[in-house]
């Protein structure tokens, strides 16, 4: 069955998913920040498959009416609650700093077979991953073109992911142009939308434009207090990304630096910054620059590659391992472009695999799909 029928009729799907992943008991722990969980059982013929053996009794609470199914037990989202920011830190619902790992999707109009309930079902059992980017770009083939339609390819991924236990972030992918302000009426409209659907639940974060480029740090601030307060109407209390100047470099890939957000911050609450990275074009000068700034600025890596800026050529696993060292003593969260299986370096799964339903191990994986996954897990 195409991997699209099995997330349309949602219905159906998430009886399905509540009733079968949410009772798996495999750990997603943090192998950075918490203790390594134990080996995953082999898959059993009734159980999806890769992801180990499911528990006979639910992990599941009935949710109250109108509510969502609580999250599965030993996932992230039943493990660390409703984040928030808490100083520099993303913490969790006990106040203790915590960092996701996790991975991006790509276009949802390019591989929209790659985010499936199998997909999902191993980046959070197999892969021991935190959450989900769901990288919907606006321009390009993406919302502009039909925005029911990927509203709706966004709210599947959102249920599904959901009810796994991961943390989603919903990417408003803002790339081309580089001015936000040339979405805004487009922005006001889908989190609108989106956030009032899932307003009832923990686990969604709310990434409101990729990489602003091209434009001032004063245009982007303006587009965020903008967009947030709509956000937060239907949602007060989820964490929100606010792009940086410089296809989220915080300035640096334009000449500045992180002084000018400092100087002059997004007049928001529960908010944080992102800045991306790709390990083999952005080194020592793009490492300091994170180090400085998250001394007094909440940093969310929403995107890294191990290749260059291009998103393809040869990895730099050097690299990208300093980057990840970084990160895990600095406590940052951090998604890996991307979740797909084109022809370019970037994606993690070899040509063909999101036609299918294993996507578990290492067969199907390109060499930086070999790295994160390990790296997930390690």
């Amino acid at each position: 069955m195409h991997r699209r029928a099995a997330l349309t009729s949602t219905g159906v799907a998430l009886a399905a998913l509540v009733a079968g992943w949410a009772a798996l008991t495999v750990p997603t722990a943090n192998a950075d920040t918490d203790a390594a969980p134990p080996a995953a059982t082999s898959p059993t013929p009734t159980s999806p498959a890769g992801s180990g053996t499911p528990d006979p009794t639910p992990a599941t609470r009935e949710p109250a009416a109108g509510q969502p199914a609580a999250a599965p037990a030993g996932s992230p989202v039943d493990r660390h609650g409703r984040l928030r920011v808490c100083g520099v830190h993303l913490c969790d619902q006990a106040g203790e700093p915590v960092q996701l790992r996790g991975m991006s999707s790509h276009g949802l109009q390019f591989f929209p077979d790659c985010l499936n309930p199998d997909s999902l079902a191993a980046l959070r059992t197999d892969w021991r991953a935190d959450f989900v980017r769901v990288a919907m770009y606006v321009q390009e083939g993406g919302f502009e073109t039909d925005p029911a339609g990927f509203t709706s390819r966004v709210d599947e991924a959102v249920e599904t992911a959901s009810a796994l236990g991961l943390y989603v972030v919903v990417d408003f992918h803002v790339l081309t142009p580089g001015d936000p302000l040339v979405n805004l009426d487009r922005a006001r409209s889908f989190f609108a939308d989106v956030a009032t659907r899932h307003a009832g639940r923990t686990n969604v974060l709310w990434e409101i434009a990729n990489e602003p480029n091209g434009v001032d740090w004063a245009t982007i601030k303006s587009y965020a207090e903008q967009v947030i307060p709509v956000i937060r109407a239907a949602d007060p209390d989820s964490v929100v990304l606010v792009g940086t100047r410089g296809f989220s470099s915080l300035g640096v890939s334009e000449g500045a630096d992180e002084t000018e957000v400092t100087d002059d911050p997004v007049d928001a609450g529960n908010i944080m910054y992102t800045f991306h990275f790709y390990a083999a074009s952005h080194r020592d000068l793009q490492r300091d620059t994170v180090a400085r700034a998250a001394r007094s600025l909440p940093l969310f890596v929403s995107e890294f590659g191990t290749q260059t800026f291009t998103g393809d050529g040869p990895n730099d696993l050097d690299s990208a391992t300093t980057w990840l060292d970084l990160l895990q003593r600095l406590k940052i969260s951090y998604s890996m472009w991307s979740y797909s299986d084109g022809p370019e370096s970037n994606s993690v799964f070899r040509r063909g695999t999101c036609a299918g339903t294993d996507f578990t191990g290492t067969a199907v994986l390109t060499e930086s799909g070999q790295f994160i996954r390990t790296r997930l897990r390690g």
